[in-house]
C-alpha cells in the first residue's frame, strides 16, 4: 500500500475512533452538580457580608458589620462581637466542601430535618448574599445541607455548633492591654492604709517602689501576677446596673489604676455585697403563735440551764440569756467597674449599658495591705574565702 493511501486510511480510522467516543461516552452522572467539590461558603461572599443571622430551635442571633470594620451583637446591647469567634465559624464553612448531591426530590428533602437551622449572610442593604439550611445528620457521617430556596439537598462534612446565645458572641474582654504595655500601677487597701504606686521607665524593666520600708524590697512577681489578672479581665455575665448587687458591690469597690506608657489611663474598680448576718425570724410556736409573739414573755427569754421545766430558777443557778439566732447570707457576685481616658476606647459606654459580672479570682487576688507587696532585701552575699597559694616545691 502506498504510503499516501496509508495515511489517509489512518486518519479516516482516527475521525471514527473519535466519533464512536464521543457518541458512546456515558452521560453526565445523575447526582452530579456544580456545587460538588466547591467550598460550602465562598470567600468572596464572606468579603461582601455585612451581616449575619444564625437561627436555630426559635432562637436568633444577629452579627452586623460596623463602620469601623468591626462587628457588633444586635442581640446583646450591642456588644462588640468576639472577632475570633466569627472567624474560627466563618473558616468552618469555607473550609467545608459540598461533597455530593443527595437528592432533588421534594418527598426526600422533607424527611431530611429542615426545621429551622439556618443561615444568612446579607450585605450592607440587607440583600441576601447566601444562606444555608442545616438537616440531620447522615448516617454515614456528615450533614444535610440545602441552599436557600433550592429543591437539593447536599452532603458536607461541616461540624461546627451553632451557637445561637446572644451573650456567647459578645466579646468578653475588658480592657485590650498586654502587661508590657504598663508603665505606672497605682493600688488602694482594703486595710485602709496609705495607697502606693508602683512604677518603670521601659518596659523591660522591672517595677520600683519609692516608699519602701527600710530593709525591704518590692515582690516584683507579685505585681507582675496582680497585672496579668486586671489586663486579662473578661466578664461572664452582665446586668442592669441598677441591679442591687452591682450597685452594692460599686459601694464597697477597690480600685486599681493603670497608666501606660503612653500616657492613657485606666481605672479597675472591683466589688462585692459583703457578707451578712441577720438575726433570723423566730418560728411558730406550737400554740400556732408566730413574729414577736412567739418569743413569749420576759420569764421564757430568761431561764436557767440547770432548772428543769416548771422549777423555781432562781433556786437553781444563775439566769442565762438566750442569744437570738442568726442567718448569714453570703457575698454577692463581684463585678468590675471600668472606665479610660482614651476617647476611643468603647468600655466606657459600655459600662453605661450594663454592669460586669466578673469571676472572683482577680477580686481576691487584690493584695489587702501594702505588707503583702514587699519582702526583705536578702543579705548579700558572704565573699569567698581566699586560699593561700601553695609553698613552692624545692
Amino acid at each position: 500500500m502506498k504510503l499516501k493511501t496509508l495515511l489517509v486510511v489512518v486518519a479516516l480510522l482516527a475521525v471514527a475512533s473519535l466519533a464512536a467516543y464521543y457518541l458512546g461516552r456515558p452521560g453526565k452522572p445523575a447526582g452530579s452538580d456544580a456545587r460538588v467539590g466547591q467550598p460550602l461558603l465562598a470567600g468572596t461572599t464572606l468579603e461582601q457580608a455585612s451581616s449575619l443571622k444564625l437561627t436555630e430551635n426559635g432562637k436568633t442571633v444577629t452579627l452586623t458589620k460596623t463602620a469601623t470594620g468591626g462587628w457588633q451583637v444586635s442581640e446583646y446591647h450591642g456588644f462588640p462581637a468576639d472577632f475570633q469567634k466569627l472567624a474560627r465559624f466563618s473558616g468552618d464553612l469555607t473550609a467545608a466542601k459540598v461533597e455530593r448531591l443527595v437528592t432533588q426530590n421534594p418527598e426526600r428533602i422533607q424527611s431530611f430535618n429542615f426545621n429551622g437551622a439556618r443561615l444568612v449572610f446579607s450585605d450592607a442593604g440587607g440583600k441576601e448574599l447566601w444562606s444555608l439550611d442545616l438537616g440531620k445528620n447522615a448516617e454515614g457521617g456528615g450533614r444535610l445541607v440545602r441552599y436557600g430556596t433550592e429543591t437539593k439537598a447536599y452532603l458536607t462534612r461541616l461540624t461546627t455548633f451553632l451557637d445561637t446565645e446572644p451573650k456567647n458572641w459578645a466579646d468578653a474582654a475588658m480592657l485590650a492591654l498586654k502587661n508590657e504595655e504598663i508603665a505606672r500601677v497605682e493600688l488602694s487597701f482594703a486595710d485602709g492604709s496609705a495607697p502606693m504606686t508602683v512604677a518603670r521607665a521601659k518596659k523591660e524593666d522591672a517595677f520600683t517602689a519609692t516608699d519602701a520600708p527600710a530593709g525591704q524590697q518590692l515582690k516584683v512577681a507579685r505585681i507582675d501576677s496582680l497585672l496579668t489578672s486586671l489586663v486579662a479581665l473578661r466578664f461572664s455575665d452582665t446586668s442592669d446596673p441598677t441591679d442591687a448587687n452591682a450597685v452594692a458591690a460599686r459601694s464597697n469597690a477597690r480600685s486599681v489604676k493603670l497608666t501606660t506608657f503612653d500616657g492613657k489611663s485606666y481605672t479597675v474598680a472591683l466589688g462585692r455585697k459583703p457578707e451578712q448576718k441577720i438575726v433570723k425570724a423566730p418560728e411558730a410556736k406550737k400554740d400556732g403563735s408566730t413574729g414577736p409573739a412567739a418569743l413569749g414573755n420576759l420569764s421564757d427569754l430568761i431561764k436557767s440551764p440547770e432548772a428543769p421545766a416548771g422549777s423555781n430558777a432562781d433556786a437553781a443557778g444563775p439566769a442565762q440569756v438566750l442569744e437570738p439566732a442568726t442567718e448569714t447570707i453570703p457575698a454577692g457576685p463581684v463585678y468590675a467597674f471600668v472606665s479610660s481616658s482614651d476617647a476611643t476606647a468603647t468600655i466606657d459606654s459600655l459600662m453605661a449599658k450594663r454592669a460586669f459580672q466578673i469571676f472572683e479570682g482577680a477580686f481576691t487576688g487584690l493584695p489587702q495591705s501594702r505588707s503583702e507587696l514587699f519582702e526583705p532585701i536578702p543579705p548579700a552575699p558572704s565573699p569567698a574565702p581566699v586560699t593561700a597559694p601553695a609553698p613552692a616545691s624545692k
